[in-house]
């Protein structure tokens, strides 16, 4: 059976689009009414809550209309609705988008702000605060870059552009730039590159690790390391990673004994997943710049972070 795309004309609200679900086709049906369908088949919502979003006219069928709270079941229909989201608290930064045409959109993320939807936050989301903002529902990001790291992410607005672009970031084929502010080291000669094996850290899901030497594990992950600017004690490091492992310029930097000013995971947990944010002190890691061939213009496009990293207090 060909797939049927859902109905384009059913909107978003808040820049979330709605859940799709299908009624199967059946020779008897035993449920009288939509209501007692949706209490059976999603009970962890209950019944009481889908009585109250079909009487408020939350629960929508195919052609975009509201349906009744005694609606019938109808074989084979499919119904649209929104979760309930439980409310989040506000991430006071907000993004800025740098460029913009029919298949690419080019963003700078604010540091905490998380780029998809996950854990404790959805509308608190760069995907989420883009969609409504541009009204585009098929926005999806290309790459990842840390909730805790500030700077460039690009998404693609239509679904047929997206694997192209996609296929430039697995072929490494997209240069990328970061700045990061860190202690300085006189005892360090640069540039110089980091390549290790990085691994989960098997005492905290959420942190990253190079593995041992005896361990015996090939190196996985590549950065090229390169003083941009000092200032007393601390300094400026551009930082152009070849691979793109979970955590991978944080652990780097770590292991060569210049933690990045503001890391709450490294060298050690200071603040865990899930616990109260301090604004006041991010992470100094930006996406400063990347530039590619688009696949799909064929045109060489270079975009540079608009966002600046604070350097410390003198005497801190």
């Amino acid at each position: 059976m060909a797939y049927v795309p859902k109905n384009p004309a059913i909107a978003m609200r808040d820049g979330l689009s709605p859940s799709c679900l299908a009624l199967p086709r059946l020779h008897e049906v035993p449920w009288p009414s939509l209501l007692d369908h949706l209490a059976q088949r999603l009970p962890r919502i209950g019944r009481d809550e889908w009585a109250r979003r079909l009487a408020q006219g939350l629960v929508l069928g195919e052609d975009g209309q509201p349906l009744a709270l005694d609606a019938p079941y109808v074989n084979g229909t499919r119904i649209y609705y929104w979760r309930d989201l439980p409310e989040e608290a506000p991430i006071p930064f907000a993004a800025q988008v740098l460029f913009e045409d029919e298949h690419l959109v080019v963003a700078d993320k604010p540091h905490f702000l998380p780029v998809t939807p996950g854990g404790r936050y959805v509308k608190e989301t760069l995907l989420v605060r883009l969609k409504a903002q541009l009204r585009c529902p098929d926005l999806s990001p290309l790459h990842r870059i840390d909730r805790e790291t500030a700077g460039l992410v690009l998404l693609s607005k239509r679904p047929q552009d997206r694997d192209a672009y996609q296929r430039l970031f697995r072929e490494r084929r997209v240069d990328k730039g970061y700045q990061a502010i860190a202690s300085w080291r006189a005892d360090l000669a640069f540039p110089l590159t980091r390549c290790s094996h990085i691994r989960e850290d098997e005492q905290a899901f959420y942190r990253m690790r190079e593995s041992r030497p005896d361990e015996g594990l090939a190196p996985n992950s590549e950065t090229h390391i390169t003083l941009a600017e000092r200032r007393g004690d601390w300094a400026m490091y551009r930082l152009q990673p070849v691979t793109g492992k979970r955590h991978q310029l944080r652990v780097h930097m770590w292991s060569l004994g210049l933690p990045l000013l503001g890391d709450q995971f490294y060298p050690t947990v200071r603040r865990a997943p899930g616990e109260a944010e301090d604004f006041a002190e991010p992470l100094r890691l930006l996406a400063k710049d990347i530039a590619l061939t688009d696949p799909v213009t064929g045109r060489d496009r270079r975009f540079q972070s608009q966002i600046t990293l604070d350097w410390p207090q003198v005497g801190a």
